[in-house]
């Protein structure tokens, strides 16, 4: 009997696997995926189901259904009021297309370093919110910084503002729920970012690592900061830790709003009023970019490769997780090949330590390459950020890896304007003044054991 039942067990195990299989064949991204997962799921189901159940999907299934209309004309006649877009804006048409939204003109942009000056910024802006504030972190803590931001959210919500918060049911899965409570209790309306969706139910993978902040309608911010006093480098051994946010004000919060209210919507099935936008009042050109595993294209891959190809002095980016997919890395390739000055700023030190091995491959192809790369010396580098030319930066959540290409809900402000991409520029040569260039020695004079640790890393660069 227990004979008959094992066999049963094992060729019920082989069927699933067989159907699993198919499916993986079906709709993986990429052939290698499709390979991988199907010659695991026929071979050894029984270890390969549970993981391609919770892992094996490639798409967020539904959420475009919630998507709402583009924005109304109240929310951008300001910007068709505005002085026209700057003519290096034309260069990143494909960039336009692929978000469906156009370039708008009449930002003023204020450049933050690190957490103390950004969370100066943002809790501030915050606590002079009157009439809607919508905030979204991919982590929040219940920590110091965590109870601050707390209880700003408690007061606004006592003064009769409209408080709207979603953070990231991963990200934050050791937010205790005394503390989602209290704000709930105080008026605040505060919602975990899930699947939801039972097609979705089961994925770990898909995760919402955007940080956005809306307040009154009339200023933005976006990076790479959550709350959480790590944040502002207060915990070791990653202290100090570098970072940057980006305040905008102009007609792209509109856009910003809209990502918040499609989020808002999914999560809780309720559309969410926008405030109008006021009069554009400054004088750069700048686009929302955003990116989730619900594009039907890969965003985020294709808006790194788009400015990339764009670039014809510099590109200077940095990232704190370096595994660029293969289109990315052709760009940069390219871009080297046409006397671009290619640069790239990483950690020296992990705070994810498969990721970091992957990294460090990829450096040393990268550095093979003719691409200048850098380790940032001080403490953890975390700061997402993109320099085109003279004319052009990017700051907002998304890492140079898959997850952030394909897996995670992402956002980026990329903006056009000689004096922020001057600002930029300086940031970025006081943080290269404090890293060490890398040369092909890091990988080669490495342990056989560790270079071994790498290539096995490597292969998991789809989930990473």
């Amino acid at each position: 009997m227990t004979a008959s039942l094992l066999t049963a067990g094992i060729a019920t195990a082989h069927l699933l696997g067989l159907f699993a299989a198919m499916h993986a064949v079906m709709h993986m991204r990429t052939p290698q995926g499709a390979v991988g997962w199907t010659l695991g799921l026929l071979l050894l189901p029984y270890v390969t189901l549970l993981p391609y159940l919770y892992l094996g999907s490639s798409r967020f299934l539904g959420y475009h259904a919630g998507h709402r209309a583009p924005a109304a004309p109240a929310l951008s006649t300001t910007a068709d009021a505005a002085a026209p877009v700057d003519p290096g804006c034309e260069r990143y048409a494909a960039i336009s297309a692929l978000q469906r939204r156009p370039f708008r003109s009449g930002h003023r942009l204020r450049l933050l370093i690190d957490g103390a000056a950004a969370f100066e910024a943002m809790l501030g802006a915050m606590a002079d919110a009157r009439h809607s504030l919508l905030v979204q972190f991919f982590i929040i803590h219940d920590d110091a910084l965590g109870r601050r931001l707390q209880q700003v959210l408690l007061e606004r919500a006592a003064a009769g503002v409209r408080v709207c918060v979603l953070f990231d049911g991963i990200g934050s899965h050791a937010l205790p729920q005394h503390y989602v409570e209290t704000l709930r209790t105080g008026g605040v309306a505060i919602h975990r970012f899930a699947t939801r969706r039972w097609r979705n139910r089961f994925q770990l993978n898909f995760r919402n690592h955007r940080k956005i902040l809306v307040v009154d309608g009339t200023r933005g911010f976006v990076g790479g900061l959550n709350a959480g006093d790590e944040y502002l480098g207060l915990k070791p051994p990653l202290a100090p830790w570098r970072d940057t946010q980006l305040e905008l004000a102009g007609p792209a919060v509109a856009d910003l709003q809209q990502l918040f209210a499609d989020d808002w919507q999914w999560i809780t099935g309720t559309a969410l009023p926008l405030c109008p936008v006021p009069p554009a009042d400054g004088h750069a050109s700048a686009l929302v970019v955003a990116c989730g595993p619900a594009d039907p294209q890969e965003t985020g891959s294709l808006f790194f490769a788009a400015a990339i190809n764009a670039a014809r002095q510099r590109v200077w980016l940095s990232t704190p997780y370096f595994v660029p997919d293969n289109a990315v890395r052709a760009a940069l390739q390219l871009a080297v090949l046409r006397g671009v000055d290619v640069r790239v700023l990483i950690p020296s030190r992990p705070d994810h330590r498969t990721v970091f091995l992957a990294s460090t491959l990829h450096a040393y192809a990268a550095v093979r390459a003719g691409i200048r790369v850098f380790r940032y010396q001080p403490g953890f580098l975390h700061q997402k950020a993109l320099l085109i030319d003279r004319d052009t930066a990017a700051i907002g959540s998304l890492n140079l890896d898959s997850r952030s290409f394909r897996l995670n809900f992402e956002v980026a402000a990329l903006a056009v304007d000689h004096a922020f991409t001057a600002e930029v520029a300086a940031m970025f040569n006081a943080d290269f003044a404090r890293a060490k260039a890398i040369d092909e020695r890091e990988y080669r004079e490495a342990p056989y054991l560790r270079r071994v640790a790498m290539h096995v890393a490597r292969l998991f660069d789809p989930l990473l």
